[in-house]
């Protein structure tokens, strides 16, 4: 296995729910190194150029709003945005955050612990995990300058 860096965000309702250190511990516990962290503030911009990808899907307006802290009324639009490295680090980190949907994730994922779905029907679903090589580049490269990253 190749190694690899993916990006994770720590979502405005983890972060709200307190579940920043759990979901540490649980990437921790994948083997996988740390190797960059900072709270960002997500600006409009950058919520539509991150999920830049799904600009066509009904449900894209709701994300910017989800990413930003505004679904869940909290004003400072900060995520935490961390960087893993190591063999197979995207698979690893996907495994560990479960299936996007909270109620298809697994048990013991941070999604099938922690994520639910609100009676409008949204995902609150914790974390961002990146899905393949190509968006793991892009997105690291979109919230990381290179010098923010352990060598």
């Amino acid at each position: 296995m190749a190694i690899e860096q993916t990006l994770l965000l720590i979502k405005p309702d983890g972060a709200a729910r307190r579940l920043t250190g759990l979901t540490i511990d649980r990437l921790d516990a994948s083997g996988l190194e740390m190797v960059a962290a900072k709270m960002v503030s997500v600006s409009e911009k950058m919520a539509r150029e991150h999920y830049q990808a799904l600009s066509d899907k009904p449900f894209f307006e709701g994300l910017i709003k989800y990413i930003r802290g505004e679904f869940h009324g909290i004003k400072d639009h900060r995520v935490l945005a961390l960087v893993y490295r190591g063999e197979g680090a995207i698979r690893k980190v996907r495994d560990v955050a479960g299936a996007t949907n909270p109620e298809q994730a697994a048990p013991g994922t941070i999604r099938g612990s922690f994520g639910r779905i609100t009676t409008s029907g949204q995902f609150e679903n914790v974390i961002h995990a990146s899905s393949d090589p190509a968006d793991a580049a892009r997105e690291v490269a979109l919230w990381f300058r290179k010098d923010e990253i352990l060598p």
